[in-house]
């Protein structure tokens, strides 16, 4: 998995920070068949405002923003709900891009919820038996999620989904990357106050 600064020191960077070297990986990469699959995600709507689609690409984005660019991840994470969010959908769509696509399906499966876990033996299963990339992606997606949990009036939902953050998703990143990790721990204590201030009301 390549994240930006390693092995490529010395190399050009352009005025938003990104190498040429990174910039070139991402050109090569066949990123728009997988774009065209998570378009179905259009019609999701979220609690929080937009559809699952654009959660896909907000994800994407934020591997890409900590440097991230290994195209097996970039790929599942722009289709990444895809399985669960989709009912009956044709696996052998993904199958079918390009060289990738059985990586790509496989660390997608990683991060599905199975129809026999609840969501905490789910999130412990990616903590405890996920690879390298399911914990990094999943991490990704738990930062989108809560910064998306900003827009969202449901105050239980809100409690409950921070809580669940640092109970079960802070190990993961914890694994995966400090980084996220300090970006969770971040999101967490400015979704506590925000529920402080209400309260105080």
């Amino acid at each position: 998995m390549t994240k930006r600064g390693e092995g490529d020191e010395g190399s050009a960077r352009d005025a938003l920070g990104m190498d040429v070297d990174d910039m070139l990986r991402l050109k090569q990469m066949h990123l728009a068949p997988y774009m065209q699959l998570a378009t179905a995600l259009i019609g999701n709507l979220r609690r929080s405002g937009g559809n699952m689609f654009r959660h896909q690409l907000d994800t994407m984005a934020i591997l890409i923003d900590y440097g991230y660019i290994d195209s097996v991840l970039l790929k599942a994470s722009i289709i990444h709900d895809l399985i669960e969010d989709v009912p009956g959908f044709d696996a052998d769509r993904i199958l079918e891009i390009d060289e990738e696509s059985a990586d790509v399906y496989k660390l997608v499966l990683e991060v599905t919820r199975r129809p026999i876990e609840t969501k905490a033996e789910f999130l412990a299963r990616i903590r405890d038996f996920g690879s390298d990339k399911a914990r990094v992606l999943k991490s990704a997606d738990r930062i989108s999620n809560m910064i998306s949990l900003g827009y969202v009036t449901d105050i239980e939902f809100v409690r409950r989904y921070t809580d669940e953050t640092e109970k079960q998703v802070f190990a993961i990143a914890a694994l995966a990357d400090e980084r996220m990790l300090d970006e969770l721990e971040e999101l967490v204590a400015t979704r506590r106050e925000y529920l402080a201030r209400r309260f105080e009301i």
